[in-house]
């Protein structure tokens, strides 16, 4: 059978290569080590060899034109064989199935119109006799999919319309899916540990004995895209392997630069420390290719030079350096449906939302003072975290234009303060709301966030905690961080980025004194608040840190 050309990997960065010029055409005879053609990569332009003996029987690949990695570039047989057959066992890996695209198509529609001709009754027939199908409910607004943790009934089980079917862990939180259905349960559509996208049909429930296969022919597969998934690696691994030998090394000394060699016979005689210029070249031109190496037997080494034991006293004096192994380790774990939906939203954020970012510097001298003196006093412990967000929604209300969102063709000037607080996880970040934060005491906030926080750890926080943020403060000031700077939480318009509180010398009525410092900084959507604004805002709110009182009249 023909054996099939692809693009080889030749870089560790390469996904695909152009293809600069052909050395052979249609019909030419090729030798294994021939240079078929010259690739270009993302890092030089290096020669392609052949690794069989035949005739060169189709090219698939314009020069000039850019290859995917792995994707076929020729055909290598006997003279006036059949080639069609190796190009339709690539399938999908060849670019001439592009031009017969209709096919796939016609298949597709069969492949879709199969499950209408399976037997059992439809979803609207199969309702009509009690039958319930249950699907993944929407838990959250930024919800997906979501992956079954533990079911609590299985096939056979009889089922009440307010027993717990599951428990579904979404992108926020763990929260208990119910079937509101009586009756048997009949099918059970996704297992434990696996993910079903929202309103993916995930159990059937109804009168005990009724045929579901009509509604189960007409749903989706998505065990047959985790196959794919799978085996998408492992084609990749073997493109990896095979072309391995394709890769030119780095340098090579300057001895064997004039020498014509391919670049593997090049690389195996640098790692075997043969001088290229020793050894006779079989093919074309005398052209040196990987078998001349493997032959290769030098010659009797010449007798030693009067200039030897200088040579040897100076290579004896050179330092030697220990040899160290070291062992490359690694572990790999699922990305939780959490942490996939905050990659989502935070890179949607920072690459859609233009940030730029202000700093300012509080004195928290007198916020220090009236903590100490509120705490003695209130019903629960008030933190600099519970006065920062209390000044930030009074500022807030100064500023409404800080208290934004962009909405493409409109900007939405929120009247009303809540105040998303971003709470560090076990999987990542979640960011409760405490609602109208201007109108509520330093008190209430404490009691509010510290039961946020409370929830947040034990996965029980609801869609209602964390929906309608219009400003958001992230706090590493506990972890010791001086400052740093956030991504937006969209849609919100701004965030601020609280740091520790520093002892550090300040100047004070024209003498250096002791003080306590903390910065803020603010992270702001340019397409709603411009520099000066945030700069205002910035400004009111270090005066209510500064002087709390304010915030009590």
């Amino acid at each position: 059978m023909a054996d099939v050309i692809k693009m080889p990997k030749m870089s560790d960065t390469m996904t695909e290569g152009v293809l600069a010029k052909w050395h052979k055409k249609v019909g030419d005879k090729v030798k294994s080590g021939d240079v078929l053609a010259e690739v270009e990569t993302d890092k030089a332009t290096m020669d392609m060899e052949s690794y069989w003996d035949g005739t060169l029987l189709y090219v698939g690949v314009k020069e000039g034109e850019a290859v995917p990695v792995d994707a076929v570039m020729a055909v290598i047989g006997k003279e006036g064989e059949d080639f069609q057959a190796a190009l339709d066992a690539e399938g999908a890996g060849s670019e001439k199935p592009k031009a017969e695209g209709e096919a796939p198509k016609t298949e597709d529609k069969k492949e879709e119109a199969a499950p209408a001709q399976g037997g059992g009754l439809s979803e609207e027939e199969l309702a009509a006799k009690g039958v319930t199908v249950i699907r993944m409910p929407l838990l959250s607004d930024t919800m997906t999919e979501g992956v079954i943790a533990e079911w609590h009934k299985k096939v056979g089980d009889q089922v009440k319309d307010d027993d717990v079917l599951a428990d579904v862990e979404t992108d926020k939180a763990t929260m208990e899916v119910m079937g509101y259905a009586t009756g048997t349960l009949l099918h059970i559509g996704v297992e434990k540990g696996q993910a079903a996208k929202v309103n993916g049909i995930i159990a059937i429930v109804g009168p005990e004995g009724t045929d579901v296969s009509g509604i189960l022919a007409g749903g989706s597969a998505p065990a047959a895209k985790a196959e794919s998934k799978e085996e998408a690696p492992k084609e990749e691994k073997q493109a990896t392997t095979a072309d391995a030998g394709a890769v030119a090394p780095a340098a090579e000394s300057s001895s064997d630069s004039r020498v014509k060699a391919s670049p593997l016979a090049k690389k195996i005689a640098k790692d075997k420390g043969i001088d290229l210029s020793q050894v006779a070249g079989s093919a074309e031109g005398g052209r040196i290719i990987k078998k001349d190496i493997e032959n290769f037997k030098p010659a009797a080494a010449p007798a030693k030079s009067e200039s030897a034991p200088a040579a040897e006293k100076s290579s004896a004096a050179a330092p030697v350096i220990p040899t160290f192994v070291g062992e490359v380790k690694f572990t790999e774990q699922p990305v939780s449906q959490m942490r996939k939906v905050i990659a989502k939203r935070l890179a949607e954020s920072l690459f859609t939302a233009p940030h730029f970012y202000l700093t300012v510097s509080i004195d928290m001298d007198n916020a220090m003072a009236a903590r100490t003196a509120i705490n003695a006093v209130a019903p629960v412990k008030v933190s600099f975290n519970d006065i920062v967000i209390k000044a930030v929604a009074v500022a807030l209300k100064k500023h409404p234009a800080v208290n934004s969102s962009w909405g493409g063709d409109k900007i939405r000037f929120n009247e009303h303060t809540n105040i998303g607080v971003a709470m560090a996880v076990e999987d990542g970040l979640l960011v409760p709301v405490v609602r109208f934060a201007d109108g509520k005491s330093l008190s209430h906030i404490s009691a509010e966030v510290k039961d946020f926080g409370g929830k947040a750890k034990a996965k029980k926080l609801q869609p209602a905690d964390w929906e309608g943020s219009t400003f958001t403060v992230s706090n590493l000031g506990m972890f010791g961080i001086d400052e740093f700077t956030s991504i937006i939480n969209s849609p919100d318009g701004a965030i601020l980025s609280v740091g520790a509180i520093q002892a550090v010398p300040v100047v004070k009525n024209g003498a250096v004194v002791p003080g306590n410092v903390m910065k803020l900084t603010l992270g702001c959507d340019h397409r709603v608040v411009d520099g000066a604004t945030g700069a205002q805002f910035l400004q009111t709110l270090k005066g209510l840190l500064e002087e709390p009182i304010r915030l009590l009249a």
